[in-house]
């Protein structure tokens, strides 16, 4: 890691430790302790800057941290953790402190994840364990049990044309991005995402044998592989003739919006990064601006909507899709209390600290059932696999969608299709 690329002592600085972060902080919530808070680990980092050596019981709270940038929002003094835990976390990677056990649950992980084709694989043996049943569970070891306990149900996909026309008058040329979590288990979701924005005046490219984006690497500290992520993405849309990249997935608009600063130092892709990173939008974003043209139809339902982290916090996107939600007819919103604290997703956090992840989980479900609302909706699959997961160990119901199937189904005029 270079020193460019290492915390800088000027953003390290930023922090007052004021203690606005400290409620808004999972891990602090959770635990009560300094060291799993934001200033905390800030103070970690200046003491690693001043010579302190990078140790294991520091990594440790470093991996601890979600990564959600609710003190980002909280802040008052516009402290970049953002910045500096993204930085500190490769500084963890290179240092190599985990046990072996740790490393290759990791390893597997992201052998797995980033990796659309290989996540389509692995559902032929899921599909097949979710029809014998639960009964199987307790033979599992315990991440596979973490990883069918969150899985939805899983279903055939049908691929997306590489072209979908927009419904009347052309508006606007977009690229989508499908993701891999995404297009390997909610594939309705990228469906319903084409449908809205063609009938909004789009057309949507939908460039085959898409990879992956790289956020899942960028947040957990693996550069060199974030990098390589970063650069497939940029050959495959950079030239597309579109006029803005449209996300469906919190985690990926947001690494992608931060794509030219992951790229800054890289002569041959810095220019056309700076450029996809400045017509990345998230599918709210989108649809606001353009503003509506197809009709609405009306759907009798009460929706309680959930901030995905990466979109409220890292994105700052919270009124659109509340403004898109209120002008379906019939619906009704309803906020969700202590809605700013993550529900213990954040990528594969909730695989890699599976304890933490599910008390997250439950605490999210608890407040959700609590306003009664009918349906879920949020902007990321993460978030519907662990809530959904939550409200399952609660004993509750409600039904869960992304706000592109809400959108979806009001504008084709027919019930909104059910998950889980």
């Amino acid at each position: 890691m270079s020193a460019e690329e290492r915390p800088r002592s000027e953003l390290i600085s930023d922090c007052v430790h004021c203690g606005f972060c400290l409620p808004t902080c999972p891990t602090y919530v959770l635990w009560g302790e300094e060291m799993d808070s934001p200033r905390g680990r800030i103070q970690l980092m200046l003491q690693e800057s001043q010579g302190e050596p990078l140790t294991a019981t520091m990594a440790g709270h470093f991996d601890a941290c979600l990564g959600c940038m609710a003190c980002v929002t909280a802040c008052p003094s516009g402290v970049r953790y953002d910045t500096l835990i993204e930085q500190t976390r490769v500084q963890v990677e290179e240092a190599r402190h985990r046990g072996p056990a740790e490393r290759a649950l990791r390893g597997a992980v992201f052998a797995l994840f980033p990796y659309p084709r290989r996540l389509r694989a692995a559902k032929v043996p899921l599909r097949a364990y979710q029809r014998l049943g639960l009964p199987l569970r307790r033979y599992l070891p315990r991440t596979l049990a973490t990883l069918t306990d969150l899985a939805p149900p899983v279903r055939r996909a049908v691929p997306l044309p590489p072209l979908v026309r927009a419904v009347g008058p052309r508006r606007a040329v977009v690229g989508m991005l499908t993701g891999c979590v995404q297009d390997a288990f909610f594939p309705s979701v990228n469906a319903a995402t084409a449908r809205v924005l063609a009938a909004e005046g789009c057309d949507v490219v939908v460039p085959p044998d898409q990879g992956c984006c790289g956020a899942l690497s960028v947040h957990n500290g693996r550069h060199d592989e974030a990098v390589r992520f970063a650069r497939s993405v940029i050959d495959t849309f950079a030239t597309a003739g579109v006029d803005a990249l449209v996300v469906n997935a919190a985690g990926c608009g947001s690494s992608l919006k931060e794509i030219g600063t992951l790229l800054a130092g890289d002569p041959a892709y810095s220019a056309r990064a700076a450029d996809l990173a400045s017509r990345v939008r998230d599918l709210s974003e989108i649809l606001t601006d353009l503003g509506p043209v197809a009709p609405r139809h009306p759907l009798p339902l009460t929706v309680a909507y959930h901030d995905a982290c990466h979109l409220a916090h890292a994105q700052g996107v919270r009124a659109q899709p509340r403004t898109l939600l209120r002008a379906v007819p019939d619906l009704r919103l309803r906020e969700i209390p202590d809605g700013e604290i993550c529900c213990g997703s954040a990528g594969v956090w909730n695989i890699l600290n599976a304890e933490p992840a599910a008390e997250l989980a439950d605490r999210k479900a608890h407040n959700v059932l609590t306003t009664g609302a009918e349906v879920l909706v949020t902007a990321n699959p993460g978030c519907l696999m662990q809530i959904s997961a939550g409200v399952t160990r609660a004993g509750g119901k409600i039904r869960l969608a992304h706000t592109a199937q809400v959108l979806d189904a009001s504008i084709r005029g027919i019930r909104l299709p059910r998950y889980p």
